[in-house]
């Protein structure tokens, strides 16, 4: 299926009912949200308590808000950008969208999660893990590399949910570390070997009930599910790659300010909110279980720390998403 049209992608969340709350006694931002609905519903209210400043979310996914900013252009309504992975970020950074952010905003996150142009910030993050059924198949028999799914030993064995952003972000990771013709080479690797389920949370369950013996997702997947009930990841285990492999990939949730805003005095508040210590530790408190950038704030366990995690270098301002999407489409996986 090819990509949705920006006109497409317009209507599309334009028709999306806003939430949060605006006032016309007080300051209010716009924010366009393609982080999680649900985490920002918990995290716009603690920044109103502290600031006064009302937040309006308009939810879409990355690829519909990131069209329809550049869409929109100078004309947008919105004040700041959130995304789940980065290739968004960095579709809106090159159509010169954003404003440079304030120090008060990037100094608390580490140089390596946010771009050298200052335009935009990471404020959480989310590992590229496999999750196993250890009853099908034991750790030490688990590939050294993410790329080693591609080899036909892996038939039959690998599940995972291609037609989302989580996914999509992987596959830019590994064209950006990789290049081209590999990434051509392990997609055609992963169709032909791969079954395909439509979301993460399925990817999980499939692992978990023996349908499959291996996923590739995210980790906040399996710990929020332990976290409830360990319903679907109970008979399941984590299996992180090391060595900067391509799939120990760290995916970066971004954060930047528009610089057609009317209100960017409070659109910079909020995002030096979002890398606050006081903002992050309100993400870490939260059901996300994603990873705060922020080095004074940390998950509690049994997440695995941060700081024991082995990611690849990745120029998270060069992840080329239009690129990928060309690429899954030739392999048939949109």
């Amino acid at each position: 299926m090819k990509p949705a049209p920006v006109l497409l992608a317009l209507t599309l969340v334009t028709a999306l009912a806003a939430t949060g709350c605006s006032s016309d006694d007080g300051p209010s931002i716009v924010v366009y949200n393609a982080q999680h609905e649900q985490l920002l519903e918990e995290i716009a209210p603690a920044f109103t308590d502290k600031t006064g400043i009302e937040v309006e979310l308009r939810n879409g996914d990355d690829a519909e808000l990131s069209a329809q900013l550049v869409q929109e252009g100078d004309a947008s309504p919105a004040d700041v950008f959130l995304t789940e992975n980065s290739p968004a970020m960095s579709a809106v950074e090159r159509a010169g969208l954003f404003a440079p952010l304030d120090a008060a905003a990037t100094d608390p996150i580490p140089a390596q999660y946010r771009p050298e142009s200052g335009l935009w910030t990471g404020f959480v993050a989310r590992s590229t893990v496999l999750v196993y059924n250890p009853s099908l198949i034991s750790e030490d028999e688990l590939p050294d590399s993410i790329m080693d799914l591609a080899d036909p030993a892996w038939a039959g064995k690998i599940a995972f949910s291609p037609t989302g952003a989580d996914f999509q972000a992987i596959v830019a990771a590994v064209l950006d570390l990789e290049g081209e013709d590999a990434t051509r080479q392990w997609l055609a690797g992963l169709k032909a070997n791969g079954t395909v389920y439509d979301g993460n949370n399925v990817v999980l369950e499939s692992v978990n009930a023996g349908e499959v013996p291996i996923g590739i997702e995210y980790h906040y997947y399996w710990y929020r599910d332990q976290a409830e009930s360990g319903e679907n990841s109970d008979n399941t285990e984590l299996y992180f790659f090391g060595d900067q492999d391509p799939g120990a990939f760290l995916s970066i949730s971004g954060a930047g300010v528009l610089k057609s805003s009317d209100h960017a005095a409070d659109a910079q508040k909020f995002v030096e909110f979002l890398t606050s210590t006081e903002g992050q530790q309100d993400l870490a408190d939260s059901y996300a279980l994603e990873y705060p950038l922020n080095p004074a704030v940390g998950l509690d366990p049994p997440v695995r720390p941060l700081s024991e995690l082995q990611p690849p270098t990745v120029g998270i301002s060069d992840l080329d998403g239009q690129q990928v999407v060309d690429l899954m489409t030739e392999a048939g996986f949109l």
